[in-house]
């Protein structure tokens, strides 16, 4: 064994020896039990930032513990390698975003072995590359004959800028959720998968995800928005056509004042003919664009279109209005307003001289609704509605609805917030929809002998539309069923496509003939899944879809993709995210090249708790390579003196006996810390203060050094998974021949842990008076004794009267005395 730590020369020989015994390959036959560890897999953006540094080391540690335990663990890698930075970067560096991709994987492959991350490589996959997502495009054409897919022409928010279709989620007060550039509404043709038939599944499975954060399944409920409610019908005076409203409070029905439709409505449109005034109005909301994430901070406006609604009970005609704050996406594009009891409604109200008719009253007769000052918002009792006034909010809930479906203007519904998922992006590097367009046919499915539709990768990209409309070869087709001219759809999929099956593919690498196959479920689902919790709807929503429709297909067993998920908190420097566009970021790569991995490892596990934002400090990563140092110069120092002897429990002296049972103690808090509880950072602080320990520990006899041996071992072993470099290193130097990766996790010995004495606490009258020594086996009354024989505990009851004593066994005594 070398004296000094030399991180660079250890780690390249590790990694050579993990690489060249295979030691992170696994196949399904083993008897173990499996483990399915998973990382949320990157965007090859070129380099790693620390924030993938972070989440790739908690996976790497999880997945190294699991494997001590003796299981069968699977910890592959990948590659999220469609998107619009690789057209961005084209367009910059005059070079195809498919060479682009390409370069930039191999560049962070080599980043990512060289942190000495513990995958799986023959798993590897990328998005972009054809025998990937041919089987997206297999099961999109599928579920198209299923009803599933289907195309319509909807108003989307759009990126001038990016020139794409941007998704609710990705539109961040009114911007672009990647160039901020202000987002218009716009109406084109688009492709849909039907999320919404499994919104009811997709919301009760949630209650199976106990593995999950509260937080995340919180905000998936909210998503996906159940509301039971009653849809009601307003006839339009003068038409035919009515016009159909949901609301979750029927009880206001009677307070409606004017009702509102989207600027994308039929009826917007038609009375924009004949106003010039609304058609400006209309053009200005379709310029000015909105998305749900800002409806309550937005101004809200207005036009009145001069149709009239009829109340669908009192008769009464209503204005309808168009509002900028109503979305043609959500139910049928109207709602019916009620200033006094919905403040969106009050404020237009006020704002457009409307209207604001009280027909609910608190059920206290203490309060009254102060509609000067905002609208009354809370349920009670219903005044001023003809043969509903007295019910309360409840009991009109009922009595409104059954009205109304009497009438045939009606009746009780459920709807979900959520909609169908626009998987169309008018961009080029994506995955193709396989669809054809005929003039004769229509939609035409690519037929699955024909799959992948392959996009074209040497390409001219000058930015401005995709570049395979103007490619005759690949854009002009012939239909599959008349065998007439046709047009390939151009449009490709939205990535998150590729995101949401990854995990699944990789279970089954490779297969030629199908798009899963029985090893799928066999690591089906992913036991650990890690990642930030910004993907809490996005992703891990649309995953979760993606299995049960897999499932459907017959492809997967599981229900759920995920059964156990940790969401990492974000890396910061001065309190703000790194980020090139603050300057602020930190190279791995430097970081490696002069401290070495393990240091980054340590760094990352040790400095917060994973759920928690990690706060960059330099003097944490010099520290962090302290320790090593110290750690690599203690087992120096052991193995100088020659070979410890055998451990004999037996004949350890009192000294002996209490650094031993430091060390179990220490194992038994590291292994909680890690299995239970995800606290790396004080599992890491155990094993530190147990080296302070064996630094002030001299080895003066012989079991001296075989306690330092059992502890040096125990210390390594544990720290395996964080630091696998310098552990692999220094558990051969204490004179094992096998690896470290194939040991198993140390147990503690229950009979190191117990103690002869344990100190007890003694108060008086609840104030710390005293501290005892006891037999750890002593009865109550022996504690009794004990602590009223001390000398400090007699000053203080002396004269007095001994009302009753407190015993907390093996922690305190309270003696109460007046």
């Amino acid at each position: 064994m070398q004296e000094q730590y030399h991180p660079e020369q250890i780690e390249q020989d590790v990694q050579d020896y993990w690489e060249s015994n295979q030691c992170f390959e696994v196949k399904e036959d083993s008897p173990k039990e499996k483990f399915y560890c998973l990382s949320m897999f990157p965007y090859p953006s070129g380099r790693l930032h620390m924030g993938h540094v972070r989440n790739y080391t908690i996976g790497d540690v999880i997945s190294r513990y699991q494997r001590m335990l003796g299981k069968n663990v699977m910890q592959p890698m990948g590659w999220d390698a469609f998107g619009l930075p690789a057209e961005n970067a084209a367009i910059k560096n005059k070079v195809p975003p498919a060479k682009w991709t390409r370069e930039n994987i191999d560049y962070m492959r080599g980043q990512l072995k060289r942190l000495g991350f513990a995958y799986d490589w023959q798993r590897e996959l990328a998005t972009c590359d054809p025998d990937y997502y041919r089987w997206e495009q297999w099961l999109f054409t599928r579920l198209y004959k299923k009803g599933l897919v289907y195309r319509k022409t909807a108003p989307v928010n759009w990126c001038p800028n990016d020139l794409t279709v941007l998704a609710n989620e990705q539109v961040i007060e009114g911007r672009c959720w990647r160039c901020d550039t202000e987002v218009e509404r716009k109406d084109i043709p688009q492709w849909f998968m039907k999320i919404t038939a499994y919104a009811e599944e997709l919301l009760a499975d949630l209650d199976k995800l106990d593995g999950w954060p509260e937080q995340v399944r919180t905000m998936q409920r909210n998503w996906i928005g159940r509301s039971e409610g009653v849809e009601i019908t307003f006839a339009i005076e003068g038409r035919d056509e009515a016009l159909k409203v949901f609301t979750t409070r029927p009880d206001t029905l009677m307070g409606v004042t004017y009702v509102a439709v989207a600027p994308e409505h039929p009826l917007a449109k038609e009375a924009a003919m004949y106003a010039e005034n609304v058609a400006a109005f209309i053009k200005d909301c379709q310029a000015s664009g909105v998305a749900e994430a800002t409806l309550e901070t937005m101004e809200k406006k207005g036009m009145d279109t001069g149709f009239k609604a009829i109340h669908p009970i009192s008769g009464d005609r209503v204005p309808v209005f168009i509002a900028n704050f109503v979305l043609m996406g959500y139910g049928e594009g109207a709602v019916m307003a009620v200033p006094a009891h919905d403040q969106r409604d009050w404020e237009f109200a006020r704002q457009y001289g409307l209207s604001i008719t009280q027909v609910i009253t608190p059920a206290s007769t203490e309060t009254e609704a102060d509609l000067d000052a905002g609208a009354f918002i809370d349920k009670g009792v219903l005044i001023d509605s003809g043969e509903f006034t007295g019910l309360s909010s409840q009991q009109a809930f009922n009595a409104i609805a059954a009205y109304l479906e009497r009438a045939g203007l009606g009746g009780k519904r459920t709807t979900f917030r959520l909609r169908d998922w626009g998987v169309s992006r008018q961009r080029y590097w994506g995955a193709p929809i396989p669809i054809i367009n005929c003039g004769e046919c229509g939609e035409v499915p690519v037929p699955e002998a024909d799959l992948p539709v392959v996009l074209p990768e040497d390409v001219s990209f000058d930015g401005v539309g995709s570049p395979i409309k103007k490619m005759p070869g690949f854009y002009e087709t012939t239909c599959p069923q008349c065998g007439g001219k046709a047009q390939r759809e151009t449009d490709t999929f939205d990535t998150f496509m590729e995101s949401s099956w990854y995990f699944s593919r990789f279970a089954s690498p490779g297969n030629d003939n199908a798009m899963l196959d029985q090893c799928a479920n066999y690591w089906m689902p992913v036991d650990q899944y890690i990642g930030g919790i910004e993907h809490a709807i996005l992703h891990l929503l649309y995953a979760r879809f993606y299995n049960k429709l897999l499932r459907d297909e017959g492809l997967l067993a599981n229900d759920e993709p995920f059964t156990n998920l940790l969401t990492q908190g974000m890396v910061l420097k001065d309190g703000a995210k790194m980020s090139k566009s603050k300057g602020n970021t930190v190279d791995p790569q430097a970081l490696i090249e002069q401290y070495g991995a393990d240091t980054a490892r340590l760094f990352m596990m040790f400095a917060a708790p994973p759920e928690q934002s990690l706060e960059w400090s330099d003097a944490g990563v010099e520290g962090a390579h302290r320790f090593l140092k110290r750690l690599w110069k203690r087992v120096y120092a052991h193995l100088q003196v020659g070979q410890a002897p055998t451990l004999k429990v037996d004949e350890l002296n009192e000294a002996q006996q209490a650094m031993r049972r430091q060390v179990h103690e220490t194992v038994a808090k590291f292994s909680d810390d890690v299995g239970r509880r995800f606290t790396f950072n004080t599992a890491i602080a155990s094993v530190m203060e147990l080296l302070n320990a064996l630094n002030r520990y001299e080895e003066a006899a012989p079991q001296d050094r075989a306690v330092v041996q059992e502890a040096l071992e125990m210390a390594v072993r544990l720290l395996a998974p964080i630091v696998p470099h310098i552990c692999h290193s220094l558990w051969q130097a204490l004179g094992h021949e096998d690896a470290i990766i194939d040991c198993v996790w140390p147990q503690a010995d229950e009979a190191a842990l117990s103690r002869n004495e344990i100190q007890i606490v003694v108060q008086v009258n609840g104030k710390l008076r005293a501290r005892i020594s006891v037999a750890a086996e002593a009865e109550r009354k022996q504690v009794e004794e004990t602590a009223l024989a001390d000398e400090n505990v007699q000053r203080f009851i002396e004269g007095k009267g001994i009302v009753k004593i407190i015993v907390v066994p093996g922690k305190l005594v309270n003696v109460v005395v007046k």
